[in-house]
Order: structure tokens, then sequence, then C-alpha cells
């Protein structure tokens, strides 16, 4: 599973004019390098492929015999898979710049930054046969889409929930006022995420209940709504019993009563379920934020072929299925619930559901929100703002 997986990083200052330097792969039937765009056609897999992963996205077996979708792809492509797992986006960005991986499964965090440095190229999706099999709603989003040019395939995607004590909350909770404005209501209690892209939960909070602060994307904020964003975080900080980024972390402190409410991930609610835990969770009113992670080939590919056929195969439905399935995430394939029983507690294929998600995206000082007449806060300010907070 997922671990720490936004620590504190240190931000790039993403703008258009970087955006316009990123770098093609050339064909796919080179080794990489050398051109501009997309490919436009593919050549012959080269025979493996070294892929760059959250832990549990690449699993052949190795790790336990009955999870295990990568045989299949090496046995019908020909491409043997080589995988490294990271643990943070952080990490991710450091490796792919090596220029030894062929592919990287990245979140909002880090996909932007992927682009702007020129560290992932284009990606034709007419070459990908599953590619319409995703979900519409996941498709030309800001962390995986630039100036209508697609960067990579969607891979599963998943919300920051509400969870909350049964027996503290007799009443299920509907706001995310409980972790804010009424905290001091379990003083010591509240849990939160251990990340600078937490500052987006306070801004989603805040766009409901502070309207004249005028956020219409909470990561997009300027000065003033940003101090707003961190000064709710700070009054929140003396109700806080733990942040976390591990999440049997939050398992352990809701099951031992440390904690009764916080944001968590529905793989949480369900771990505990399966174990007798008292907690539920919910989707605020307010919205929530969330991820939605992508799949995406390095502009250094050596084996460029077979990136794609991997891109093509873990957004087949049965892969696709596997993959989310034991990460713990809805996956992105329409037809991927025909392989799962449990869709219907991630909200797989609900678009409206999906709409109160704001899906990790990185903070840039460009406002995503399209205003010109002010600055953002880029991701090295939210970095030096979370430190603030925790301390």
């Amino acid at each position: 599973m997922r671990k720490n997986a936004l620590p504190a990083l240190a931000a790039l200052g993403l703008t258009t004019v970087v955006l316009a330097a990123l770098t093609g792969c050339g064909t796919a039937g080179s080794s990489g390098g050398g051109g501009t765009g997309p490919v436009d056609k593919l050549g012959k897999n080269e025979g493996a492929v070294k892929i760059l992963a959250w832990p549990g996205y690449v699993e052949d077996g190795s790790n336990d015999p009955k999870v295990d979708w990568v045989s299949e792809f090496t046995k019908s492509t020909g491409c043997k898979v080589e995988a490294k797992t990271f643990g943070t986006s952080d990490e991710a960005l450091n490796l792919m710049k090596t220029g030894d991986y062929d592919v990287v499964s990245a979140s909002g965090d880090a996909s932007l930054r992927l682009i702007a440095s020129g560290d992932v190229v284009e990606v034709n999706t007419k070459l990908l046969k599953n590619y319409d099999g995703i979900f519409p709603f996941l498709k030309d989003r800001a962390w995986n889409t630039v100036d209508g040019k697609h960067y990579g395939v969607p891979h599963g995607y998943g919300a920051n929930l509400l969870m909350y004590n049964t027996e503290a909350f007799p009443t299920a909770p509907t706001s995310w006022d409980v972790v804010f404005d009424k905290a001091s209501d379990h003083r010591g209690k509240i849990t939160a995420y251990d990340s600078p892209i937490y500052i987006a939960d306070a801004a989603v909070y805040l766009m409901a209940h502070k309207p004249e602060l005028k956020i219409t994307n909470p990561y997009a904020l300027d000065q003033k709504q940003f101090d707003a964003a961190v000064s709710l975080l700070k009054e929140q900080r003396p109700n806080i019993s733990e942040y976390w980024g591990d999440y049997l972390k939050e398992v352990q402190s809701f099951q031992s009563g440390d904690s009764v409410a916080g944001t968590t991930w529905q793989v949480i609610q369900n771990t505990l379920e399966g174990e007798g835990g008292k907690t539920a969770v919910v989707l605020p009113d307010e919205g929530a934020t969330g991820w939605s992670d992508t799949w995406m080939i390095s502009s250094k590919a050596k084996n460029p072929n077979c990136a794609y056929a991997w891109l093509d195969y873990i957004s087949s439905p049965k892969a696709n299925a596997q993959a989310t399935a034991f990460f713990g995430e809805a996956p992105s394939s329409e037809k991927a619930c025909d392989f799962r029983d449990d869709c219907a507690s991630y909200h797989a294929g609900d678009a409206e559901y999906a709409k109160k998600i704001w899906y990790w995206t990185t903070p840039i000082a460009k406002c995503l929100d399209g205003r010109t007449d002010v600055k953002c806060i880029d991701y090295a300010g939210w970095t030096t703002a979370w430190q603030q907070i925790r301390n």
C-alpha cells in the first residue's frame, strides 16, 4: 500500500515557458529520445520494460502467488518486467531524472512537474486499444493533459474521505466541520493527512464556508486565500492526535481510540470494517480532495514499444481490476467492474460522485483557476507553510 504518499517536496516553479520545452521520445521503434510530439506508430517490442511504480501497482506473484498480473503481460507481449517501487512522489521524481526507467505511475502532485521538466512525453492514445474504455471523467484533466496533449493513461482514483468513530458520532457527520471549526469538541482525537497537499483540504472547506475568499480551486490559492487556509490548519493543530502518512498508523489510531475523526481512504475503512472496527466513512457536503494516478512514459525510454504495451495492458479491464482492487481504489476502466465485486464501495464510475472530488494537482505560481491578475502560491510555499503548521 501507499505510504507517505505526499511528503514535503521541494517543488519546482512550473511555468508555461517550461511546458513549452517538453521533450519528445521520437518513434516507438527507436531507443527513445530525439523527437518531438507523440509517436505515430509502434515498432517491435524490445523484450523488456523497466517500470517505476507505487507499491502494489506491479505485482508478479513474488510477494503473493495469488497476486500476479505481470506474468500475463509478459506472456502476451514478450516484454519482461523489471519493477522498482517508490514510497514518495519526491523519490519518483528523482529516479525518473536518471533516465533508467521507461514507465512511471505518477500521482497528481508529481505529473505536472514530470511534464514540465521534460521527463515524460506526450502519449498517442490512438495507439492504445483500451484507452476508449476508460471513464470519460478521468480523461483530459489538469494533471494528465496540457494544452490538449495527453501525457499518460489514468490508472485508478479515490477520495480522501471523512472517517469517524460511530460511538463518538452516533449521528453520521455531513461536514468537515468536525475536524475544523468543531474539532475542539474532540480535542486531541482528530487526525489529518501528513502532507503539504493537506492545505487543499482546508481550502475545500473554506470554499463552502468562507465564500468571501472567492476560492474556486483548492490548488489555486493567492496569498490571502492561502493565508486563510494555513490559519485554519494552525487552529486545528491543538486538536490533532497525530498526522498520518502510513495508512496502518491510522488503522491503529482508530482501533485504539486515539483518533475519532479525520481524513482517510476507503481502503482504511475496509480494513477496519473487516476487523470489526466501529468506524464509518462519508464524503462530506463540501466535497473532498482525492487522487487519480497516471501511467506515463519516460522521454528517455529505452523500451518505448514495451512501454506502450504496458500502458495498454494495465488499462485493460481485467488487469486494471486486479491492480486497483489490490491497492484499494476505484478502477479507471469502465469494464473493470466485471472482474470486481467491490466497485460499489468505491463509487466506481459514478460521475456525480467524482465531481465532488478535487484530485491532487501540483500548485503552481500560474493560478490553475485561470486568474492572471494575481500569482498563486506554488508547492514550495505550501511545503514551507506545512512545516510551520506541523511544528
